[in-house]
């Protein structure tokens, strides 16, 4: 057996046998690989706590012919906060299932917004949705789809009304505009804006109206669905 050791995050787990776990986890060098913690359900269990989603750390993995064992984990974070608010674990947990649905290979600019996302959502004072809002704009950035623009993508020109257009994942304008678009208000396009241009460690700054966010956050879910055929879980 050869060993290996990555920096991952715990998605989700599922039992197996009597004591083991099968953990889903997404890592900096390998993207989503499942591994399994052997005796890990057990009361004692020295990696009892490694296998919890949300559990950011350094794994050591044996590659057997079929699987990776984890041997060791050294803990970097827990996010631990984020299981005491049921607002901040629903988003949260919304989080780790959009990279599970979307993302298996390497991305490592996706990998460090993902930590920067929960880290902000655990430790920062942000607003419900500011966290998942962005992450979803980075999602649509590393897909190609950026759409934040003053102009239209059909045709150029500069954007007065704006429609958001699903089937291509582009806002457009009125001339432009298609049975599969949707009018986007002034306030939700700034929403947006101001979301695309802000880094994490920043987002407790932002002041956004609840009206304004919460539009832009059913924005982007129905964009998710349109570009991934996966529903966000509910957070809403």
């Amino acid at each position: 057996m050869s060993s290996i050791k990555v920096k991952a995050i715990v998605l989700n787990n599922k039992s197996v046998k009597e004591k083991d776990k099968l953990v889903c986890i997404y890592s900096l060098e390998l993207g989503k690989i499942y591994v399994s913690m052997k005796g890990v359900r057990g009361d004692k269990a020295k990696l009892k706590s490694a296998k919890e989603i949300f559990c950011f750390g350094e794994f050591l993995l044996e590659q057997t012919k079929t699987n990776f064992i984890v041997t060791g984990v050294d803990i970097i974070d827990n996010f631990y906060d984020i299981t005491k608010d049921i607002d901040k674990y629903y988003e949260g947990c919304a989080i780790l299932d959009i990279v599970d649905k979307i993302e298996n290979q390497s991305n490592p600019p996706l990998f460090i917004e993902l930590i920067k996302a929960l880290k902000v959502l655990c430790y920062d004072n942000v607003k419900k949705y500011y966290c998942i809002s962005k992450f979803l704009l980075d999602v649509f950035n590393s897909m190609g789809y950026k759409f934040i623009s003053e102009k239209c993508s059909s045709c150029g020109c500069i954007l007065g009304k704006k429609y958001f257009n699903y089937d291509i994942g582009e806002i457009v304008c009125p001339a432009c505009k298609t049975a599969l678009c949707e009018p986007i208000s002034d306030l939700c396009f700034t929403v947006l804006k101001l979301l695309s241009i802000t880094e994490f460690d920043n987002l407790k700054n932002l002041k956004l109206t609840s009206e304004g966010i919460i539009e832009a956050f059913r924005l982007l879910c129905k964009n998710y669905y349109w570009r991934t055929e996966n529903r966000i879980l509910n957070v809403i």
